[in-house]
Protein backbone atom coordinates (compact mmCIF):
# COMPACT_ATOMS: atom_id res chain seq x y z
CA UNK A 1 0.00 0.00 0.00
CA UNK A 2 1.25 3.46 -0.87
CA UNK A 3 0.02 6.97 -0.03
CA UNK A 4 1.16 10.00 -1.98
CA UNK A 5 0.34 13.65 -1.22
CA UNK A 6 0.09 15.97 -4.21
CA UNK A 7 -0.20 19.70 -3.51
CA UNK A 8 -2.69 21.63 -5.64
CA UNK A 9 -1.88 24.94 -3.98
CA UNK A 10 -0.97 26.14 -0.47
CA UNK A 11 -4.42 25.31 0.88
CA UNK A 12 -5.53 22.26 -1.10
CA UNK A 13 -3.95 18.87 -1.74
CA UNK A 14 -4.73 15.35 -2.91
CA UNK A 15 -4.04 12.15 -1.03
CA UNK A 16 -3.74 9.18 -3.39
CA UNK A 17 -3.96 5.74 -1.81
CA UNK A 18 -2.88 2.73 -3.87
CA UNK A 19 -3.98 -0.65 -2.56
CA UNK A 20 -2.66 -3.92 -3.99
CA UNK A 21 -3.99 -7.45 -3.58
CA UNK A 22 -1.34 -8.39 -1.02
CA UNK A 23 -2.63 -5.57 1.27
CA UNK A 24 -6.02 -7.22 1.77
CA UNK A 25 -5.87 -10.83 0.47
CA UNK A 26 -5.10 -12.52 3.80
CA UNK A 27 -7.78 -10.59 5.72
CA UNK A 28 -10.40 -11.29 3.07
CA UNK A 29 -9.48 -15.00 3.03
CA UNK A 30 -9.72 -15.27 6.84
CA UNK A 31 -13.09 -13.50 6.88
CA UNK A 32 -14.42 -15.85 4.16
CA UNK A 33 -13.32 -18.85 6.22
CA UNK A 34 -15.06 -17.42 9.26
CA UNK A 35 -18.24 -16.94 7.21
CA UNK A 36 -17.99 -20.56 6.04
CA UNK A 37 -17.90 -21.83 9.63
CA UNK A 38 -21.04 -19.88 10.55
CA UNK A 39 -23.02 -20.16 7.30
CA UNK A 40 -26.39 -21.93 7.35
CA UNK A 41 -27.35 -22.83 3.78
CA UNK A 42 -29.96 -25.40 2.78
CA UNK A 43 -28.37 -28.59 1.41
CA UNK A 44 -25.10 -28.22 3.28
CA UNK A 45 -24.03 -29.23 6.76
CA UNK A 46 -22.76 -26.38 9.01
CA UNK A 47 -19.14 -25.62 8.17
CA UNK A 48 -19.20 -27.72 4.98
CA UNK A 49 -20.42 -25.06 2.51
CA UNK A 50 -17.96 -24.90 -0.43
CA UNK A 51 -15.65 -21.90 -0.10
CA UNK A 52 -16.37 -21.00 -3.72
CA UNK A 53 -20.06 -20.59 -2.94
CA UNK A 54 -19.27 -18.46 0.12
CA UNK A 55 -16.98 -16.32 -2.01
CA UNK A 56 -19.66 -15.93 -4.68
CA UNK A 57 -22.28 -14.93 -2.10
CA UNK A 58 -20.21 -12.69 0.19
CA UNK A 59 -16.86 -12.08 -1.46
CA UNK A 60 -17.59 -8.67 -2.99
CA UNK A 61 -19.08 -7.25 0.22
CA UNK A 62 -16.20 -8.62 2.32
CA UNK A 63 -13.62 -7.21 -0.09
CA UNK A 64 -15.27 -3.77 -0.07
CA UNK A 65 -15.45 -3.80 3.74
CA UNK A 66 -11.78 -4.74 4.17
CA UNK A 67 -10.63 -2.17 1.61
CA UNK A 68 -12.65 0.54 3.35
CA UNK A 69 -11.06 -0.42 6.68
CA UNK A 70 -7.61 -0.17 5.08
CA UNK A 71 -8.42 3.27 3.69
CA UNK A 72 -9.65 4.58 7.04
CA UNK A 73 -6.69 3.18 9.01
CA UNK A 74 -4.07 4.29 6.48
CA UNK A 75 -5.48 7.82 6.20
CA UNK A 76 -5.51 8.25 9.97
CA UNK A 77 -1.95 6.89 10.29
CA UNK A 78 -0.60 9.00 7.43
CA UNK A 79 -2.17 12.25 8.66
CA UNK A 80 -0.79 11.65 12.16
CA UNK A 81 2.69 10.63 11.03
CA UNK A 82 3.05 13.46 8.52
CA UNK A 83 1.56 15.93 11.04
CA UNK A 84 -0.74 17.42 8.42
CA UNK A 85 -2.44 20.55 9.71
CA UNK A 86 -5.77 19.88 8.07
CA UNK A 87 -9.13 21.63 8.14
CA UNK A 88 -12.15 19.36 8.16
CA UNK A 89 -11.73 15.76 7.00
CA UNK A 90 -10.66 14.10 3.73
CA UNK A 91 -13.36 14.04 1.04
CA UNK A 92 -13.55 11.67 -1.94
CA UNK A 93 -12.27 13.44 -5.04
CA UNK A 94 -14.96 14.43 -7.54
CA UNK A 95 -13.03 12.69 -10.34
CA UNK A 96 -12.59 9.42 -8.41
CA UNK A 97 -12.67 6.52 -10.86
CA UNK A 98 -15.43 3.95 -10.39
CA UNK A 99 -14.20 1.02 -8.32
CA UNK A 100 -14.98 -2.44 -9.71
CA UNK A 101 -14.66 -4.96 -6.90
CA UNK A 102 -15.68 -7.78 -9.27
CA UNK A 103 -12.86 -7.32 -11.79
CA UNK A 104 -10.05 -5.30 -10.20
CA UNK A 105 -7.37 -6.53 -7.80
CA UNK A 106 -5.62 -3.20 -7.35
CA UNK A 107 -7.34 0.03 -6.43
CA UNK A 108 -6.55 3.72 -6.29
CA UNK A 109 -8.55 6.08 -4.10
CA UNK A 110 -8.14 9.85 -4.32
CA UNK A 111 -9.14 12.23 -1.52
CA UNK A 112 -9.25 16.02 -1.35
CA UNK A 113 -7.91 17.65 1.82
CA UNK A 114 -7.98 21.24 3.01
CA UNK A 115 -4.86 22.61 4.69
CA UNK A 116 -4.70 25.23 7.41
CA UNK A 117 -2.83 28.37 6.40
CA UNK A 118 0.39 29.36 8.13
CA UNK A 119 -0.02 32.54 10.16
CA UNK A 120 2.65 34.67 11.79
CA UNK A 121 1.03 36.20 14.86
CA UNK A 122 3.03 39.14 16.14
CA UNK A 123 1.37 41.14 18.87
CA UNK A 124 2.70 44.57 19.84
CA UNK A 125 1.68 47.83 21.43
CA UNK A 126 1.01 49.11 17.92
CA UNK A 127 -2.12 46.98 17.99
CA UNK A 128 -4.78 49.04 19.80
CA UNK A 129 -7.89 47.30 21.14
CA UNK A 130 -10.67 49.05 23.10
CA UNK A 131 -11.45 47.96 26.65
CA UNK A 132 -14.74 49.17 28.07
CA UNK A 133 -14.99 50.14 31.73
CA UNK A 134 -18.65 50.30 32.74
CA UNK A 135 -19.33 53.26 35.01
CA UNK A 136 -21.10 52.37 38.27
CA UNK A 137 -23.78 55.04 38.46
CA UNK A 138 -26.54 55.65 40.99
CA UNK A 139 -29.02 53.53 39.05
CA UNK A 140 -26.74 50.47 39.06
CA UNK A 141 -25.95 50.88 42.74
CA UNK A 142 -29.63 51.17 43.64
CA UNK A 143 -30.44 48.03 41.63
CA UNK A 144 -27.69 46.05 43.36
CA UNK A 145 -28.85 47.30 46.77
CA UNK A 146 -32.41 46.25 45.92
CA UNK A 147 -31.13 42.76 45.02
CA UNK A 148 -29.61 42.37 48.47
CA UNK A 149 -32.70 43.76 50.18
CA UNK A 150 -34.88 41.24 48.36
CA UNK A 151 -32.48 38.35 48.89
CA UNK A 152 -32.53 38.85 52.65
CA UNK A 153 -36.12 40.07 52.93
CA UNK A 154 -38.89 38.03 54.52
CA UNK A 155 -42.64 37.56 54.70
CA UNK A 156 -44.37 39.22 57.69
CA UNK A 157 -47.92 38.83 58.97
CA UNK A 158 -50.36 41.68 58.31
CA UNK A 159 -54.03 42.27 59.17
CA UNK A 160 -55.63 42.98 55.79
CA UNK A 161 -55.09 42.20 52.11
CA UNK A 162 -54.44 44.63 49.26
CA UNK A 163 -53.30 43.05 45.97
CA UNK A 164 -49.78 41.63 46.45
CA UNK A 165 -50.00 39.42 49.53
CA UNK A 166 -49.22 35.76 50.05
CA UNK A 167 -52.17 33.94 51.58
CA UNK A 168 -52.25 30.64 53.43
CA UNK A 169 -55.58 28.88 53.68
CA UNK A 170 -57.85 25.92 52.98
CA UNK A 171 -59.57 24.99 49.70
CA UNK A 172 -63.02 23.37 49.58
CA UNK A 173 -64.66 22.31 46.32
CA UNK A 174 -68.24 23.60 45.90
CA UNK A 175 -71.27 22.22 44.09
CA UNK A 176 -73.56 24.13 41.71
CA UNK A 177 -75.41 25.67 44.64
CA UNK A 178 -72.28 26.97 46.33
CA UNK A 179 -72.25 24.32 49.06
CA UNK A 180 -69.36 22.01 49.97
CA UNK A 181 -69.31 19.18 47.42
CA UNK A 182 -69.68 15.76 48.98
CA UNK A 183 -66.44 13.80 48.46
CA UNK A 184 -65.06 16.89 46.78
CA UNK A 185 -61.48 18.14 46.93
CA UNK A 186 -60.29 19.64 50.21
CA UNK A 187 -56.77 20.87 50.87
CA UNK A 188 -55.31 22.64 53.87
CA UNK A 189 -52.47 25.12 54.38
CA UNK A 190 -52.20 26.03 50.71
CA UNK A 191 -50.23 29.13 49.75
CA UNK A 192 -51.52 31.37 46.94
CA UNK A 193 -50.37 34.76 45.70
CA UNK A 194 -52.94 37.44 44.99
CA UNK A 195 -50.45 39.16 42.69
CA UNK A 196 -50.47 36.25 40.22
CA UNK A 197 -54.24 35.83 39.94
CA UNK A 198 -55.01 36.28 36.23
CA UNK A 199 -58.71 37.30 36.42
CA UNK A 200 -59.07 40.95 37.54
CA UNK A 201 -62.54 40.43 39.07
CA UNK A 202 -61.32 37.52 41.18
CA UNK A 203 -58.26 39.53 42.21
CA UNK A 204 -60.57 42.37 43.29
CA UNK A 205 -62.62 39.92 45.38
CA UNK A 206 -59.56 39.29 47.57
CA UNK A 207 -59.09 42.98 48.47
CA UNK A 208 -59.66 44.13 52.06
CA UNK A 209 -59.93 40.60 53.45
CA UNK A 210 -58.91 39.50 56.95
CA UNK A 211 -57.89 36.22 58.56
CA UNK A 212 -61.00 34.00 58.78
CA UNK A 213 -62.68 35.51 55.69
CA UNK A 214 -63.75 33.25 52.85
CA UNK A 215 -63.63 33.88 49.12
CA UNK A 216 -65.47 31.82 46.49
CA UNK A 217 -63.89 31.78 43.04
CA UNK A 218 -63.22 29.73 39.92
CA UNK A 219 -59.64 28.43 40.29
CA UNK A 220 -59.30 27.84 36.54
CA UNK A 221 -60.05 31.50 35.79
CA UNK A 222 -57.71 32.62 38.54
CA UNK A 223 -54.85 30.29 37.64
CA UNK A 224 -55.22 28.92 34.07
CA UNK A 225 -52.09 26.75 34.33
CA UNK A 226 -52.76 23.04 34.98
CA UNK A 227 -49.47 22.83 36.86
CA UNK A 228 -50.50 25.60 39.27
CA UNK A 229 -53.94 24.06 39.86
CA UNK A 230 -52.42 20.60 40.45
CA UNK A 231 -50.00 22.11 42.97
CA UNK A 232 -52.67 24.09 44.84
CA UNK A 233 -55.22 21.28 45.02
CA UNK A 234 -52.52 18.60 45.46
CA UNK A 235 -53.82 16.38 42.69
CA UNK A 236 -52.26 14.80 39.62
CA UNK A 237 -51.84 17.15 36.69
CA UNK A 238 -53.97 14.87 34.48
CA UNK A 239 -56.95 15.27 36.83
CA UNK A 240 -56.89 19.07 36.58
CA UNK A 241 -58.48 18.88 33.11
CA UNK A 242 -61.75 17.84 34.80
CA UNK A 243 -61.69 20.65 37.37
CA UNK A 244 -64.57 23.11 36.83
CA UNK A 245 -66.68 25.36 39.00
CA UNK A 246 -65.97 27.27 42.18
CA UNK A 247 -63.88 26.58 45.24
CA UNK A 248 -64.04 28.28 48.60
CA UNK A 249 -60.81 29.56 50.07
CA UNK A 250 -60.69 30.25 53.82
CA UNK A 251 -57.89 32.66 54.73
CA UNK A 252 -55.77 31.49 57.67
CA UNK A 253 -52.79 33.79 57.26
CA UNK A 254 -51.95 36.99 55.37
CA UNK A 255 -48.32 37.76 54.69
CA UNK A 256 -46.56 40.54 52.85
CA UNK A 257 -43.00 40.41 51.59
CA UNK A 258 -40.85 43.14 53.07
CA UNK A 259 -37.40 43.89 51.77
CA UNK A 260 -34.61 43.96 54.33
CA UNK A 261 -33.67 47.38 55.62
CA UNK A 262 -30.21 48.68 54.79
CA UNK A 263 -28.66 48.36 58.22
CA UNK A 264 -26.09 46.36 60.18
CA UNK A 265 -28.30 43.27 60.24
CA UNK A 266 -28.32 43.18 56.42
CA UNK A 267 -24.55 43.78 56.24
CA UNK A 268 -23.91 40.87 58.62
CA UNK A 269 -26.27 38.49 56.79
CA UNK A 270 -24.80 39.34 53.40
CA UNK A 271 -21.08 39.43 54.15
CA UNK A 272 -20.52 37.98 57.60
CA UNK A 273 -20.66 39.53 61.03
CA UNK A 274 -18.66 42.73 61.36
CA UNK A 275 -17.14 42.63 57.86
CA UNK A 276 -19.11 45.68 56.73
CA UNK A 277 -19.79 48.31 59.39
CA UNK A 278 -21.33 51.27 57.58
CA UNK A 279 -23.54 52.13 54.63
CA UNK A 280 -20.54 53.71 52.93
CA UNK A 281 -18.58 50.46 53.22
CA UNK A 282 -21.66 48.59 51.97
CA UNK A 283 -21.89 50.82 48.89
CA UNK A 284 -18.16 50.42 48.25
CA UNK A 285 -18.53 46.64 48.45
CA UNK A 286 -21.47 46.66 46.02
CA UNK A 287 -19.52 48.90 43.65
CA UNK A 288 -16.66 46.38 43.67
CA UNK A 289 -19.12 43.57 42.97
CA UNK A 290 -20.72 45.42 40.08
CA UNK A 291 -17.31 46.18 38.57
CA UNK A 292 -16.28 42.54 38.98
CA UNK A 293 -19.49 41.35 37.32
CA UNK A 294 -18.96 43.72 34.42
CA UNK A 295 -15.28 42.74 34.19
CA UNK A 296 -16.28 39.36 32.77
CA UNK A 297 -18.51 41.03 30.22
CA UNK A 298 -15.83 43.64 29.48
CA UNK A 299 -13.27 40.86 28.94
CA UNK A 300 -15.72 39.09 26.64
CA UNK A 301 -16.23 42.31 24.69
CA UNK A 302 -12.46 42.84 24.54
CA UNK A 303 -11.98 39.35 23.12
CA UNK A 304 -14.60 40.02 20.42
CA UNK A 305 -12.79 43.20 19.39
CA UNK A 306 -9.37 41.52 19.59
CA UNK A 307 -10.60 38.71 17.34
CA UNK A 308 -11.79 41.20 14.74
CA UNK A 309 -8.55 43.14 14.99
CA UNK A 310 -6.33 40.10 14.47
CA UNK A 311 -8.47 38.48 11.76
CA UNK A 312 -8.50 41.75 9.79
CA UNK A 313 -4.78 42.25 10.34
CA UNK A 314 -3.58 38.73 9.45
CA UNK A 315 -6.28 37.85 6.90
CA UNK A 316 -5.65 34.09 6.92
CA UNK A 317 -6.74 32.44 3.66
CA UNK A 318 -8.93 29.34 3.78
CA UNK A 319 -9.73 26.55 1.28
CA UNK A 320 -13.25 27.95 0.94
CA UNK A 321 -14.69 25.60 -1.70
CA UNK A 322 -13.34 22.54 0.09
CA UNK A 323 -14.80 23.69 3.41
CA UNK A 324 -18.22 24.29 1.86
CA UNK A 325 -18.18 20.78 0.39
CA UNK A 326 -17.13 19.36 3.75
CA UNK A 327 -19.88 21.21 5.63
CA UNK A 328 -22.50 19.95 3.18
CA UNK A 329 -21.15 16.39 3.54
CA UNK A 330 -21.17 16.29 7.35
CA UNK A 331 -24.54 18.06 7.58
CA UNK A 332 -26.31 16.04 4.91
CA UNK A 333 -30.02 15.98 5.69
CA UNK A 334 -29.69 18.70 8.33
CA UNK A 335 -28.92 21.76 6.22
CA UNK A 336 -29.36 22.54 2.55
CA UNK A 337 -26.45 23.83 0.43
CA UNK A 338 -28.24 27.20 0.41
CA UNK A 339 -28.31 27.30 4.21
CA UNK A 340 -24.62 26.35 4.37
CA UNK A 341 -23.86 29.17 1.93
CA UNK A 342 -25.81 31.64 4.04
CA UNK A 343 -24.12 30.64 7.32
CA UNK A 344 -20.64 30.23 5.85
CA UNK A 345 -19.32 33.79 6.52
CA UNK A 346 -19.88 33.32 10.28
CA UNK A 347 -18.23 29.88 10.18
CA UNK A 348 -15.34 31.34 8.17
CA UNK A 349 -14.67 34.11 10.69
CA UNK A 350 -14.80 31.68 13.61
CA UNK A 351 -12.41 29.28 11.86
CA UNK A 352 -9.96 32.09 11.06
CA UNK A 353 -9.90 33.07 14.72
CA UNK A 354 -9.43 29.44 15.76
CA UNK A 355 -6.37 29.19 13.50
CA UNK A 356 -4.92 32.42 14.96
CA UNK A 357 -5.72 31.34 18.50
CA UNK A 358 -4.08 27.93 18.03
CA UNK A 359 -0.97 29.64 16.64
CA UNK A 360 -0.83 31.94 19.70
CA UNK A 361 -1.10 28.88 21.95
CA UNK A 362 1.66 27.10 20.02
CA UNK A 363 4.01 30.08 19.78
CA UNK A 364 3.72 30.89 23.48
CA UNK A 365 3.63 27.27 24.66
CA UNK A 366 0.42 27.89 26.56
CA UNK A 367 -0.59 24.89 28.67
CA UNK A 368 -3.66 24.10 30.73
CA UNK A 369 -3.28 21.82 33.75
CA UNK A 370 -5.79 19.47 35.34
CA UNK A 371 -5.80 21.64 38.48
CA UNK A 372 -6.67 24.75 36.46
CA UNK A 373 -9.59 23.00 34.77
CA UNK A 374 -10.82 21.81 38.15
CA UNK A 375 -10.84 25.42 39.37
CA UNK A 376 -12.88 26.47 36.32
CA UNK A 377 -15.32 23.64 37.01
CA UNK A 378 -15.65 24.84 40.62
CA UNK A 379 -16.41 28.37 39.40
CA UNK A 380 -19.13 26.99 37.11
CA UNK A 381 -20.54 24.92 39.97
CA UNK A 382 -20.56 27.90 42.36
CA UNK A 383 -22.37 30.04 39.77
CA UNK A 384 -25.02 27.35 39.32
CA UNK A 385 -25.65 27.14 43.07
CA UNK A 386 -25.83 30.93 43.34
CA UNK A 387 -28.80 30.88 40.94
CA UNK A 388 -30.67 29.00 43.65
CA UNK A 389 -29.57 31.38 46.38
CA UNK A 390 -26.88 29.04 47.74
CA UNK A 391 -23.80 31.18 48.35
CA UNK A 392 -20.47 30.49 50.00
CA UNK A 393 -20.57 26.69 49.70
CA UNK A 394 -17.55 24.94 51.27
CA UNK A 395 -14.69 24.39 48.85
CA UNK A 396 -14.76 20.64 49.51
CA UNK A 397 -18.41 20.43 48.44
CA UNK A 398 -17.79 22.50 45.31
CA UNK A 399 -14.92 20.20 44.38
CA UNK A 400 -17.12 17.11 44.64
CA UNK A 401 -19.66 18.56 42.20
CA UNK A 402 -16.91 19.93 39.94
CA UNK A 403 -15.30 16.50 39.62
CA UNK A 404 -18.66 15.06 38.58
CA UNK A 405 -18.86 17.65 35.79
CA UNK A 406 -15.36 16.70 34.60
CA UNK A 407 -16.41 13.06 34.19
CA UNK A 408 -18.47 14.10 31.16
CA UNK A 409 -16.21 14.25 28.10
CA UNK A 410 -18.07 17.09 26.38
CA UNK A 411 -18.10 19.24 29.52
CA UNK A 412 -14.45 18.46 30.12
CA UNK A 413 -13.44 19.54 26.60
CA UNK A 414 -15.50 22.71 26.89
CA UNK A 415 -13.84 23.66 30.18
CA UNK A 416 -10.38 23.04 28.74
CA UNK A 417 -11.27 25.25 25.77
CA UNK A 418 -12.59 27.91 28.13
CA UNK A 419 -9.33 27.95 30.10
CA UNK A 420 -7.24 28.12 26.93
CA UNK A 421 -9.39 31.04 25.77
CA UNK A 422 -8.88 32.79 29.12
CA UNK A 423 -5.11 32.42 28.87
CA UNK A 424 -5.05 33.66 25.28
CA UNK A 425 -7.15 36.64 26.39
CA UNK A 426 -4.69 37.54 29.16
CA UNK A 427 -1.74 37.22 26.79
CA UNK A 428 -3.36 39.54 24.26
CA UNK A 429 -4.20 42.06 26.99
CA UNK A 430 -0.55 42.06 28.08
CA UNK A 431 0.76 42.37 24.51
CA UNK A 432 -1.40 45.02 22.83
CA UNK A 433 -2.21 48.61 23.70
CA UNK A 434 -5.38 48.81 25.80
CA UNK A 435 -7.57 51.71 24.76
CA UNK A 436 -9.69 52.20 27.88
CA UNK A 437 -13.12 53.73 27.41
CA UNK A 438 -15.54 54.52 30.24
CA UNK A 439 -19.14 53.88 29.20
CA UNK A 440 -22.58 53.73 30.76
CA UNK A 441 -24.51 50.47 30.98
CA UNK A 442 -26.72 51.56 28.10
CA UNK A 443 -23.73 52.40 25.90
CA UNK A 444 -22.11 49.07 26.71
CA UNK A 445 -25.23 47.08 25.86
CA UNK A 446 -25.65 49.04 22.64
CA UNK A 447 -22.30 47.69 21.43
CA UNK A 448 -23.75 44.18 21.41
CA UNK A 449 -27.08 45.30 19.97
CA UNK A 450 -25.38 47.10 17.09
CA UNK A 451 -23.27 44.02 16.38
CA UNK A 452 -26.35 41.79 16.26
CA UNK A 453 -28.00 44.16 13.77
CA UNK A 454 -24.91 44.10 11.56
CA UNK A 455 -24.79 40.29 11.57
CA UNK A 456 -28.37 39.98 10.29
Amino acid sequence: MNIVKENIDELNALLKIQISEEDYAEKVENTLKDYRKKARIDGFRPGKVPIGLIKKMYGKAILAEEVNKLISESLTHYIREEKLNMLGEPLPNKDQKTIDFDQDNEFEFVFDIGLAPEVDVKLSKKDKVPYYDVKVDKKLLEAQTDNYQRRFGEFVDIDKTTDHEMLTGNFTQLDENGNALEDGIKTEDVKISIEYIKDKDIKAAFADKKVGDMVKFDVRKAYPSDSEIASMLRIDKEKTKNITGDFEFKINQIQKFEKAEVNQELFDKAFGEGVIQSEKEFNNKLTEEIKENFKKEADYRFLIDAKKKLVNKLKPELPVEFLKRWLIAINEGKFTPEQIEEEFPKFEEDLKWQIIRDQIIKDNEIKVTEEEVLEVAKEVTAAQFMQYGLNNLPDEQLEIYAKEILKKDTERRNLYERKFEDKVLELIKDSVKIDEKEVTTEEFQKLFEDEQKQSK
